[in-house]
């Protein structure tokens, strides 16, 4: 596998590492992440070992990297002991040149945060926590089957903020019940609180998950569509005001306090994947190359013990698929892309008439630089957007 070059259109929007920690207390029910409980303590002297074979592993394919992000992700990553973020950061920082200004975030639950171990976790180099909170009130913590109370989750962020520089946190709309009212109220609560940045989901009923099995039985009812419209114009108009705006479309930001590493994903950079079930997203001398890891712990322990990697999928990209990748990571950004990028790495432009049309519904606006982005109106549709533009 030969190194293309940092001019290369896949390259260009920089490098970041992904280390997923597999690992909950509990499973959510509306949770479809790759994430599992269990009731013996978890080996961190063997996982770590395991990771750090898998990192060298996927360094040695690519050389000359500097890394920009890394992103501890999971999971709950805030279940490991400081000793052993410590280890993986050193085994990347061991394999790639590390940005001066690298940002290393660490996903954290409430119930997991204590103000020791945020300590250890920023003697070992992590510089930037998100915070699982998800609701600001009990009862709605109940009914997610989140293990924190709203207490617990203010303290957390208190916390948070008093041990780094720089922090985020989640919450979760669109509930059962939830009104446009008692949004933007726990909204403006949010605002106060967080310092630069807020991910705001919309529930979504994931197959597979408890809650899909409740909405099929009529035990569990989520908003109409009109009312989660409602709800995600309430999102934006109260971020906004706050000086919150979306830069992607859940993800709202103060000016410079973007999260880098989704960035990265979201602008088509070069990301490795290191752990159960892990995707990674490589560039080599013919294009990218897509990475899944083994999706059980278990078994990605034993592979990588066995072959010293969890890879369990590989893919080479061809230029449709890097082009259609680019299209829909990119328009998630209020920033738009860049459609010679895009015909750079399809191997065409786009159609100049399909852009037209779409200009002329409201639902794509042309910005500065030539670059396009999805308006208000077409973020909510932006599949049907993306797969206009791509056909």
């Amino acid at each position: 596998m030969t190194d293309s070059g940092p001019d290369h259109p896949t390259r260009d929007a920089g490098f970041g590492v992904y280390l997923h920690w597999p690992f909950c207390a509990s499973k959510c029910p509306y949770c479809d992440f790759n994430s599992h409980v269990r009731h013996a303590p978890v080996d961190e002297p063997r996982f770590l070992a395991a990771f750090r074979a898998e990192i060298a592993h996927v360094a040695a394919l690519t050389p000359g990297r500097t890394v920009s992000s890394v992103f501890l992700g999971g999971g709950t990553p805030s279940l490991m002991r400081p000793a052993t973020v410590a280890g993986l950061l050193d085994a990347v920082a061991e394999s790639w040149a590390m940005a001066p200004d690298a940002e290393i975030t660490l996903e954290a639950n409430p119930t997991s945060v204590e103000a020791g171990r945020f300590r250890g976790y920023r003697a070992a180099g992590v510089n930037r926590v998100s915070l699982g909170v998800q609701a600001l009130d009990d009862a709605s913590l109940k009914a997610l089957g989140r293990l924190h109370s709203a207490a617990e989750a203010r303290e957390a962020i208190r916390i948070a903020q008093g041990a780094f520089a720089r922090s985020s946190f989640d919450l979760i709309y669109a509930r059962s019940n939830q009104t446009a009212r008692a949004w933007r109220l726990e909204l403006t609560e949010a605002i106060a609180r967080a310092a630069e940045h807020l991910s705001l989901y919309q529930l979504t009923i994931e197959p597979g998950t408890p809650f899909f099995g409740l909405a099929a039985t009529g035990k569990l009812i989520p908003p109409d569509d009109e009312t989660a419209r409602v709800l995600y114009d309430v999102t934006g108009e109260v971020c906004d005001r706050a000086g919150l705006p979306a830069y992607e479309i859940s993800n709202h930001a103060r000016t410079g306090a973007q999260s880098r590493h989704n960035l990265l994903y979201w602008r088509y950079g070069e990301y490795a994947g290191i752990g159960p079930g892990a995707h990674g997203r490589l560039v080599t001398g013919e294009g990218r190359l897509g990475t899944v890891t083994e999706r059980g712990p278990e078994a990605w322990l034993a592979r990588v013990e066995r072959a010293g990697h969890g890879i369990a999928e590989t893919e080479q990209l061809i230029g449709a698929d890097q082009g259609d990748e680019f299209l829909m990571m990119g328009l998630r950004l209020s920033e738009g892309i860049d459609p010679a990028r895009y015909a750079a790495l399809k191997g065409r432009p786009l159609d100049a008439a399909r852009i037209d049309a779409l200009v002329g519904d409201g639902l794509v606006a042309r910005l500065a630089g030539g670059r396009i982005a999805a308006t208000a109106r077409g973020a909510p549709v932006l599949n049907a957007v993306v797969a206009n533009l791509a056909a």
